[in-house]
This record gives structure tokens, sequence and C-alpha cells, in this order.
């Protein structure tokens, strides 16, 4: 099988995600947002189909405003399902309305959705898997694995040798922070 880093470099959509996002920690609550979306929009599809879709997925949920996305009723599902540009699964589009509501309730929890993460970080995947399970709606094993290796808090999103993985390294992924936590004498 293949590995991403094998696919991606040179790729007009791939190359991009591979070397500028891919793996690297994401601090912002609606960039983390967004990953989550789309993670969960392209279950049963090809990643490139959502990365070139990107940009209307941008549009149509208004930058993945938390708030915004949070509040739309019936007029913005028809909308979201209307727009021939996204994909239109009305289980997804209500997944993504749904779990923009979640990520409010944890920003006023935690602070943000990131601190949430944090909090929660380390965890194994099954773990993982089972708190999104139990937090967000349509996350299954391959979502939650890929949003959390996309975003730095799973480790393997590039290969040792690839280019890319030292720059990632040189951002202190939270997987590389437990790491480093767990090889220190006494966890201290």
């Amino acid at each position: 099988m293949a590995h991403y880093c094998d696919l991606a470099p040179g790729h007009p959509f791939h190359g991009p995600y591979h070397d500028e996002e891919y793996g690297f920690p994401v601090a912002d609550d609606a960039a983390l947002f967004e990953r989550l979306a789309l993670e969960i929009n392209q279950a049963g599809l090809s990643w490139l189909t959502v990365l070139k879709k990107r940009a209307a997925f941008q549009r149509a949920f208004e930058g993945f405003a938390i708030d915004r996305v949070a509040a739309y009723g019936e007029a913005e599902r028809a909308r979201l399902l209307g727009d021939a540009a996204i994909i239109r699964n009305r289980l997804k589009v209500a997944a993504v309305i749904h779990n923009a509501g979640v990520i409010q309730a944890l920003q006023r929890e935690r602070g943000s959705f990131k601190a949430w993460l944090d909090h929660h970080h380390p965890l194994d995947h099954g773990d993982w898997v089972r708190l999104f399970k139990r937090t967000f709606r349509f996350t299954g094993p391959e979502i939650v694995g890929e949003f959390l290796m996309s975003t730095g808090y799973l480790p393997g999103a590039h290969h040792d040798d690839c280019p890319v993985q030292a720059r990632i390294v040189a951002a202190g992924p939270a997987w590389l922070r437990s790491r480093a936590a767990a090889s220190l004498p006494n966890g201290a």
C-alpha cells in the first residue's frame, strides 16, 4: 500500500495539503472544525474528491465559522443539500451542523476545541474513537484517526524520511510532546 508521502508530492491537490497542512499542529478552532468536517465528508469517497471540493465547502459553511454553522436551521440545511459544489449527503450535513454545536459546548467547558483535545491527549487510537463517538456524530475509526493524524495528535502522517516530517517535528505536534514526556523519569 502506498503512503501519502509517495503519492502526494507534486500533485496539484494532494501536494499542497501534504506539504503544508497534513500532520502539522492546528491551534485554530475553525481550522480544527474544518478538518473534522472534511474527514466526515470523505467517508466512502476519495480524499482527492474532498480536496477538489474544499473551497466550495469553505464557502458553503461560511469559512467553518463555528457559531454560524451551529445556528443553521432548515433553510441552511436545504441550501447545503442543494449545493452541487459540495458533497450532498444528508447525514454528513447534519453531522457537521450538530458537531458545530458540540464544539461550542466544548469551548464553553474548556475554552476551545483545541483545549479539549489537549485535555484528552494522549490517548491511544481506540480510546480516541470511543471518546469521539460519545461526543460527536459520524465519527468512526477512520475519520477519527485521520482527523487526529492530520492535526498532529497522532503520529504517522509522514514517513520519517519525508522532508515534511522534519518541519512537523520542529512545530512540536502533540504526539511528539507526549513521547518526550513519557521518556522522562517517572513521567516528570
